[in-house]
């Protein structure tokens, strides 16, 4: 295991007049591959600095370094503006890496809850007209990304947002509706094609980066059907993706955090990015 430091509040890019800032976790190791990390909240709430201590400085410290980025977050932002953060905060630090001391020809995106459906759009559209980043000063280095890592995330918006009354009443998230712009999740399917649009499950391609999806099988926030969707659409379609699904875990439960399941991660990511 490495020492790990933390550089907080680098400014990525800015857009209306805000900053957007990222942390950078990294290990005591010389060019350590880089991975970008996008927290979750239902694309309403969540920080950079969201589980810094345990989930991000501990990959971090199996010799991986993660840029922990802010987005901008509903209702002041919509689809596709978090998906365009993300990109500009993949090229902003594939054009700083030698400045930071680590890798950037080889890099990573992972996410959980509304941060892996970020990371998984990422992955999944590379210059996809309207999706693709103008955001930062780097537009000369590519979005693309090498790895893809999704945590209990959404495949498919219009699915998740398809509620009985009961459901509705029991589970009143509205996480499809804030990034979309919508009013609730009943609206969604208004916007089908909006929706769509926003969900990763449309745009599964051979050309797909490895993916490593994992969920719990007692999420009922996101059902873990999602994942399983996903996974099965990327092998389908002959990418490569591993599905990892945890016994008795819930949404953002601690034991995604667990040191196996991070040394998994972390196993994942390196094995990719050092190899790509």
């Amino acid at each position: 295991m490495y020492d790990v430091t933390v550089t907080t509040d680098l400014v990525y890019a800015a857009v209306d007049g805000q900053q957007l800032l990222a942390d950078l976790y990294r290990p005591a190791t010389e060019l350590p591959p880089v991975v970008l990390y996008a927290h979750g909240g239902g694309f309403e709430a969540g920080s950079r600095s969201d589980d810094g201590k345990g989930r991000l400085a501990g990959l971090a410290a199996h010799g991986l370094a993660v840029l922990s980025i802010d987005y901008r977050l509903a209702p002041a932002a919509h689809f596709p503006a978090q998906l365009h953060d993300v990109k500009a905060a993949v090229r902003w630090v594939r054009a700083r890496a030698p400045r930071l001391g680590i890798g950037g020809e080889q890099v990573g995106v992972w996410g959980a809850s509304a941060g892996a459906l970020l990371a998984s759009l990422a992955g999944l559209t590379p210059g996809q007209a309207g999706l693709d980043s103008d955001l930062g000063e780097h537009l000369d280095q590519s979005s693309a990304v090498q790895a893809v890592v999704a945590w209990f995330g959404i495949a498919d918006l219009l699915a998740t947002a398809s509620r009985s009354w009961l459901e509705a009443e029991i589970l009143p998230f509205n996480f499809e509706a804030a990034l979309l712009g919508v009013r609730s999740a009943a609206e969604v399917s208004g916007a089908a094609d909006r929706a769509r649009k926003a969900s990763p499950l449309t745009w599964v391609s051979a050309d797909a980066p490895p993916f490593l999806i994992a969920h719990g099988d007692r999420d009922r926030i996101v059902p873990a059907a999602q994942s399983r969707t996903l996974h099965e659409a990327l092998v389908r379609a002959g990418a490569r993706s591993s599905l990892l699904l945890l016994g008795g875990a819930g949404h953002e439960d601690a034991t995604f955090d667990a040191p196996a399941n991070l040394a998994v991660t972390a196993g994942f990511l390196s094995a990719v990015l050092r190899s790509s």
